[in-house]
């Protein structure tokens, strides 16, 4: 890898975009924000359309018109056809002279591990979890949603959350505080009223994702439906994460498992005590971690790995990123 090598490192997820410039010894030379990257609801095109204004303006403030390699890890590139696909419509606009494109959970196990090796959950919006070892074995899961098998996040939590408290207060379960807890984060007055304001949309649908933190605030105050779905989504976590040591034969040695997004970057503490625990008697050796860190760090940082970056490089750019 010569001295003037570049890496041009793109984190793309739903709500937002975030790009770096960063050289082969670690220094970030521009950086840039843009939206959301979504190509199932606007289509390959539109969405690499929306991402080249931001790109452009972080090579433009770097004084480049392209780099030597794209290390790009890019929302709803689930399946190795997606990142196949992404790979070429990002090839085709010619930033780098080459592109590796990973599904966006990369960034954040790369983001928190010292080395490519160990294993990433998100839980955000949904829930994903991907591993990697320094030999480019990786493991992942399809993460769509309730068709593969996925179960949490801040959405599957709040739809939890919802389904038990209409049914308490109906009759047709059993008590729950986030009957009263739920429509109050809303100033209702019952589920039935939130129930009503969700249906004719006077609390618009993307604002479920706000009950997410009132359920964990349920459970802490003793609850015991909220405990029980938070105490399974941790078991969902500890599953894929399990998993993911097995098929990359990391179950019987120290490797990191990382975690990341908005639920658990919480530290909800029965939430993330609760999956130490589970992790101390399924796995032992692993060693959790919450990462906080911003996930184009991690697209970097897998930039450099494929450059083979230079002793230094990559203490140099956690620097800049507080890391």
């Amino acid at each position: 890898m010569g001295v003037s090598a570049h890496v041009l490192a793109v984190d793309a997820g739903n709500s937002k975009t975030d790009v770096a410039v960063v050289s082969a010894d670690g220094e970030v030379l521009s950086t840039a924000r843009g939206g959301g990257f979504r190509p199932p609801a606007v289509g390959v095109d539109t969405a690499v359309r929306g991402l080249a204004e931001t790109v452009g303006r972080a090579l433009a403030d770097a004084g480049l018109a392209s780099v030597d390699h794209v290390s790009a890890c890019l929302a709803n590139a689930d399946f190795p056809v997606e990142e196949e696909e992404l790979a070429r419509a990002l090839r085709e606009r010619a930033w780098g002279t080459s592109v590796t494109v990973r599904n966006d959970t990369f960034a954040i196990l790369r983001a928190g591990a010292t080395e490519p090796r160990g294993v990433a959950v998100v839980c955000g919006a949904g829930i994903n979890c991907v591993g990697m070892r320094p030999d480019g074995r990786t493991a992942r899961f399809p993460a769509i949603g309730r068709i593969s098998g996925d179960w949490g996040g801040g959405w599957g939590l709040s739809e939890e959350a919802l389904w038990h408290a209409a049914r308490a207060e109906d009759g047709r379960g059993g008590p729950t505080a986030l009957s009263r807890t739920l429509p109050a984060h809303f100033g209702l007055p019952s589920m039935y009223a939130l129930i009503e304001a969700l249906h004719l949309e006077r609390v618009p649908a993307p604002r479920r994702h706000e009950l997410a933190p009132v359920l964990f605030a349920t459970a802490a105050q003793g609850d015991a439906v909220a405990r029980a779905i938070v105490e399974r989504q941790a078991e969902e976590v500890v599953a894929m994460a399990v998993v993911a040591l097995t098929r990359l034969d990391l179950l019987s040695e120290p490797a990191p498992v990382l975690l990341g997004g908005s639920v658990l970057a919480a530290r909800h503490p029965q939430l993330n005590n609760r999956i130490a625990q589970l992790l101390a008697d399924r796995a032992p050796k692993a060693v959790p971690r919450v990462v906080t860190a911003r996930p184009v760090l991690g697209a970097a940082l897998l930039g450099l790995d494929q450059l083979g970056a230079r002793e230094g490089a990559q203490e140099r750019l956690r620097a800049h990123y507080g890391v």
